[in-house]
């Protein structure tokens, strides 16, 4: 055979031919320009920093938390503490009600993953696949709600559960008590449709072919049927970010607790937490100790459900 390549035949295969003896075949890279090296270089170092600048906090308050008292203060950057001791955690759950705190605290970030998610879903649906006069502008509305921040609409918030007609001692025009603060509701109620619920799910109902809705209506079904059984299911897996999301929020709420519950025995894990902070001083062992129980639940969240979180926000962003 001649040097020639031979028709359908690679330049190695024909090399190997005419040469008699197996050669490898040599596989030219393209070398990176010394711009292009500086500029991974630079990206894995702004990486590595960012990831010491969000798990060097936690790692901070872990260390804090197994150190004595003694040491807290005076080696507060030692990263590797002198002697290791469980007295904190010991002090977090012996010297305040900490398990009321922590069961209380689940209660409330359930219910409001509960009402999130079913009314959240049912707007959502209807923004996405029902046609009624004055859609676009209460879709605008709500929009718009997502861009007032939340310390905004707290004073208004807790007049109108305070003037809630008939509980508390209230009488019919909600005078007279104190309406629904120191109750559960007070913290269920006011975020049991959030702006986000009903906007995240509404991306998820959108993309949704509108044929399958009108199929279920030809065979006779109901509309909240057909989002129960045609549509939800399809969305299952925004239904799912939204309530890890929405645990996660209600989880880690402080401000609105501190705000409506007076009552010791309704407090939140977040609320019990700043009984260690003192106007004259700071407890910080058993605080410490009692912020890494606090984080775990929401941690263990994460790490089973990133992905289901990774593909919610990719699929809202693609639409």
């Amino acid at each position: 055979m001649s040097a020639q390549t031979a028709p359908g035949l690679s330049v190695a295969a024909t090399a190997t031919l005419a040469g008699g003896a197996s050669r490898p075949a040599v596989l030219h890279t393209k070398r990176r320009t010394p711009a292009q090296r500086v500029g991974a270089v630079a990206w894995w170092i702004a990486v590595v920093a960012v990831a010491v600048l969000t798990v060097f906090p936690l790692f901070w308050t872990l260390v804090t938390s197994l150190k004595p008292a003694g040491d807290i203060l005076s080696g507060a950057l030692d990263l590797i503490p002198r002697t290791v001791t469980l007295e904190n955690y010991d002090r977090v759950l012996t010297e305040v009600p900490f398990g009321r705190y922590f069961a209380n605290s689940m209660l409330l970030a359930v219910a409001g993953v509960v009402l999130n998610l079913f009314f959240g879903s049912l707007a959502g649906y209807a923004f996405a696949k029902l046609k009624f006069r004055g859609k676009r502008a209460l879709f605008v509305t709500l929009l718009g709600s997502l861009m007032v921040p939340g310390i905004v609409t707290m004073v208004p918030s807790f007049l109108v559960l305070r003037a809630i007609p008939f509980a508390g001692g209230n009488n019919v025009v909600g005078q007279g008590g104190v309406g629904l603060l120191n109750t559960w509701w007070a913290i269920i109620l006011p975020g049991a449709a959030g702006a986000f619920a009903v906007f995240f799910m509404r991306q998820f109902f959108s993309s949704i072919p509108d044929e399958l809705g009108e199929a279920a209506r030809i065979d006779g079904a109901s509309e909240f049927r057909i989002f129960a059984q045609v549509y939800l299911p399809l969305a299952k897996a925004g239904a799912a970010v939204l309530a890890i999301l929405t645990f996660q929020a209600g989880w880690n709420s402080f401000m609105w607790p501190l705000i409506v519950l007076n009552v010791q025995e309704m407090w939140t894990v977040q609320v019990g937490l700043a009984s260690f902070v003192t106007d004259y001083a700071t407890d910080y062992g058993p605080l410490m100790a009692g912020t890494v129980i606090t984080s775990l639940p929401v941690l263990l969240l994460f790490v089973f459900a990133q992905r289901y979180i990774i593909e919610g926000v990719s699929h809202v962003n693609a639409r």
